[in-house]
C-alpha cells in the first residue's frame, strides 16, 4: 500500500488537533492551580498586530476543516468564529476533528491531482490537490497551531514539545 494524501492530510490534523485540546487544557489546569482567571489567556498576542489564541483555535480549525473539504471536494461544516472561552474553543476543535474523522480515504483518491481553487482577496488561486495541500493547507495549519502553542507558552504556561507532537 502506498502512501497516500489522506495519509498525509487527515490523521495528522487530527492528531494535532487532539494535541492542541490538551494543551489547552493544561493551559486551564495550571493558570487554576495558580489562582489566575484562565480567560486572560484568551487574548494572548504575541505580537499587537497578530490574533489573539481563540482567533489562533479558530483559523487552525478553518484549515484543517478547508483542507479535507476541498481535497474531497465536498463543503465544509459552517463555523462560525463565536468562540469565547475555553470549552467553546474544545467544542470547535471536537467538532473539527469529528468532520475530519467523516471523510474517508475513497474520498480523497485522486484528489493530489484534483485542482483547488482558492478564493483570496488578490484574486483566485488554483492549485492541483497536492499542491494546495503541501505548499497551503498543511503550512498554514501548522502556522496556527503553533503560534496557539507559543502564545500560551509566552504566557507561562508549562507545556514543551512533547505536548505540542503529543505520545
Amino acid at each position: 500500500m502506498s502512501f497516500t494524501i489522506y495519509d498525509a492530510s487527515i490523521p495528522p490534523m487530527i492528531r494535532m488537533l487532539e494535541n492542541l485540546a490538551k494543551i489547552l487544557d493544561k493551559a486551564v489546569a495550571q493558570a487554576k492551580s495558580e489562582d489566575k482567571d484562565p480567560a486572560t489567556l484568551l487574548d494572548a498576542r504575541l505580537a499587537p498586530d497578530m490574533h489573539p489564541l481563540t482567533r489562533q483555535i479558530q483559523i487552525a480549525s478553518d484549515a484543517a476543516k478547508g483542507c479535507a473539504a476541498r481535497l474531497a471536494g465536498i463543503e465544509p461544516p459552517a463555523m462560525p468564529d463565536t468562540e469565547t472561552n475555553f470549552a467553546e474553543l474544545h467544542a470547535r476543535i471536537a467538532a473539527t476533528i469529528a468532520f475530519l474523522k467523516s471523510v474517508t480515504a475513497e474520498q480523497l483518491a485522486g484528489a493530489e491531482d484534483r485542482k483547488v481553487t482558492l478564493k483570496l482577496p488578490q484574486g483566485a488561486l488554483e492549485l492541483s490537490g497536492r499542491d494546495f495541500l503541501t505548499t497551503f493547507a498543511l503550512p498554514n495549519f501548522y502556522f496556527h497551531t503553533t503560534t496557539a502553542y507559543g502564545l500560551l507558552r509566552h504566557k507561562g504556561i508549562q507545556i514543551g514539545k512533547r505536548d505540542y507532537l503529543g505520545g
